[in-house]
């Protein structure tokens, strides 16, 4: 298990970046941040959870677009979070009520 951070200057590129993110591996969005910063500039800092490789996959890969379309402020994967990190994050973070998954081809 992985989490992901990718923190982004604006709605649009945060949506770019999920997309990508979503897109590439089997990940869960696991909660959003939203703050409105210095110069009114809002910041959005998605949170990814899945398998480290599928994480680290789609943290790449959400990097990458939302650098294309803004500002991407930092982009980390933590592997194997401490069960007190993820408390504290539940504290902090936004959790949707329906996550977004990838869903798995059937080959």
């Amino acid at each position: 298990m992985a989490l992901g951070f990718i923190e982004v200057i604006g709605l649009s590129t945060a949506m770019a970046a999920l997309d990508a993110a979503a897109k590439s591996a089997d990940v869960t969005l696991a909660g959003f941040e939203k703050v409105i910063g210095a110069g009114n500039m809002l910041s959005v800092t998605l949170n990814l959870s899945g398998e480290i490789s599928a994480v680290q996959a789609a943290v790449e890969a959400g990097l990458n677009a939302g650098g294309r379309v803004g500002t991407v402020i930092s982009a980390r994967v933590i592997a194997r979070p401490d069960a007190e990190l993820e408390k504290m994050l539940n504290k902090v973070m936004h959790v949707p009520q329906k996550t977004l998954t990838r869903k798995k081809k059937k080959i």
